[in-house]
C-alpha cells in the first residue's frame, strides 16, 4: 500500500517536472529567436527606389517668348491752325494717304482781299521807303524818318507773310503716308484753332510692342532679332529697334519695340502677337514638365542622382516651352534625371536608381 503511494508520488513529480521544464524551454525559443529576427531585418532596410531617365543636353536657340501687340509705327492727330468752316473734304475713314494730299479744306472767307490789301499796303511803303532813303541821301530827311520807313516797310512784309500763311492752313494735308483712321469733321462744320480734324497712323513699318520682366532685360538689345506670331498663325520677322532704359513702376517691366516692313499694310494695329526674342545659342535638356520639382529654398528645377546614387538639385532655367515636352538650361552636359519619385526623397540622400524598364542602375553597373 505505501509502496504503491510512493510510485504514484514519483510519477506525480516526474510529469510535473517534464511539464514545467517544456514551458521554460518555449519562453526561451520565443523570447530570444523574434529578436535576432527583427535586428537583421533593421540593418538590412532598402534604400528608396526612384525611377531615373539619362538626358545629354542639345544645342538650342535660345528664345525669349512674351505677348504683345502691334502698334502703328507713327500715330499724329491733325488740327485746326485757324479757323473757319469746312467747306471741302478730299478723304474719307480707312483711305490710304500720301504725304501732302488735302484732307479737308477750310473757307477763305475775307483771306484773300486782305491778301490783296497787304499787297497793296507793301507797295506803298516800298515807295515811301525809297524815297525816304533819296531824300536822307541828299540831307533832305533826316536818319529818323529814314528810320521810321524803313520800320513800316518790314511790318508791312510780315503782314503779308501772316496773311499767306493763314491762307495756307486752311488747306489741311496729310504729315506722312498712312491710313485716314479718323475724321470727326463734316462739310459745314465750323472749327476753331486746335480742334481735332483727322488721325493719321503709318502702318509701314509696323510695330510689335511688349514688356519684357526686370529679370531678363539684360538679354534684350537694339538690333536683336525678333519673330512675332499673330493670332491668325501668320510669322513675321524683324529687329528690336526701341528698349526702354525706365521700368512701368506698376510692373517692373520694360517696354521694347520690334519693327518689320509692311509695305502692303496687311498687319494692322492692336493684334494680339507673341514676340521671340533670339537670345542665341544654348546647351538644353528636352524634359517633361513632371519632372520638375521645389527646392527648400523655393526654386524651380529638378532633381538628378550622380555616380554615387546621390540625389542632387539643378535650379534650371526655361528655355522653351513645346507640345513635345519643356527645354532646360542649368543642367550638366550629360545627367541622370529623376523622372518619378522626386518628391520622396532629399538632396544628399542615397536611393536605387531605376531605368524606366525597370533595371536597378546597379544592375547595369554591373555589367
Amino acid at each position: 500500500m505505501k509502496k504503491s503511494y510512493l510510485i504514484a508520488a514519483a510519477v506525480a513529480v516526474v510529469a510535473v517536472g517534464w511539464v514545467a521544464s517544456g514551458q521554460l524551454g518555449g519562453n526561451k525559443d520565443v523570447n530570444v529567436a523574434p529578436s535576432k529576427k527583427a535586428s537583421k531585418v533593421q540593418s538590412a532596410a532598402p534604400l528608396p527606389r526612384v525611377r531615373v531617365k539619362s538626358s545629354v543636353a542639345e544645342i538650342r536657340v535660345n528664345e525669349l517668348v512674351v505677348l504683345g501687340k502691334t502698334e502703328a509705327s507713327r500715330k499724329v492727330t491733325l488740327k485746326a491752325e485757324t479757323a473757319g468752316r469746312i467747306i471741302a473734304i478730299k478723304a474719307k475713314k480707312g483711305d490710304k494717304v500720301k504725304k501732302g494730299d488735302v484732307i479737308v479744306q477750310i473757307a477763305l472767307d475775307d483771306r484773300q482781299s486782305r491778301l490783296l490789301e497787304a499787297k497793296a499796303k507793301l507797295r506803298q511803303r516800298q515807295i515811301e521807303y525809297q524815297a525816304a532813303k533819296e531824300l536822307s541821301a541828299r540831307n533832305f530827311r533826316s536818319k529818323l524818318k529814314l528810320a521810321e520807313a524803313q520800320a513800316q516797310l518790314d511790318s508791312a512784309k510780315a503782314n503779308l507773310k501772316n496773311i499767306k500763311v493763314d491762307l495756307n492752313r486752311t488747306v489741311i494735308r496729310a504729315s506722312f503716308a498712312g491710313v485716314l483712321e479718323l475724321r470727326p469733321v463734316e462739310i459745314g462744320d465750323f472749327v476753331k484753332i486746335g480742334n481735332p480734324v483727322a488721325t493719321i497712323v503709318d502702318l509701314s513699318p509696323i510695330l510689335v510692342v511688349a514688356n519684357i520682366p526686370e529679370v531678363q532685360i539684360e538679354k534684350v538689345r537694339q538690333g536683336l532679332s525678333a519673330k512675332a506670331r499673330l493670332v491668325s498663325g501668320k510669322i513675321f520677322s524683324g529687329k528690336i529697334r526701341y528698349v526702354s532704359t525706365e521700368a512701368v513702376n506698376a510692373t517692373r517691366t520694360f517696354k521694347v519695340e520690334m519693327e518689320t516692313p509692311n509695305i502692303d499694310r496687311s498687319i494692322v494695329a492692336g493684334l494680339t502677337a507673341e514676340l521671340r526674342l533670339s537670345l542665341g545659342d544654348v546647351k538644353a535638356h528636352q524634359v517633361s514638365p513632371a519632372v520638375l520639382t521645389l527646392s527648400h529654398d523655393g526654386l524651380v528645377g529638378v532633381k538628378s542622382v550622380n555616380a554615387s546614387d546621390i540625389v542632387d538639385f539643378h535650379k534650371i532655367e526655361l528655355i522653351a516651352d513645346t507640345p513635345d515636352g519643356m527645354w532646360l538650361a542649368g543642367l550638366p552636359d550629360q545627367v541622370t534625371i529623376i523622372s518619378v519619385g522626386q518628391e520622396f526623397v532629399k538632396v544628399g540622400q542615397k536611393v536605387e536608381p531605376i531605368t524606366s524598364s525597370g533595371t536597378a542602375i546597379s544592375e547595369l553597373k554591373g555589367k
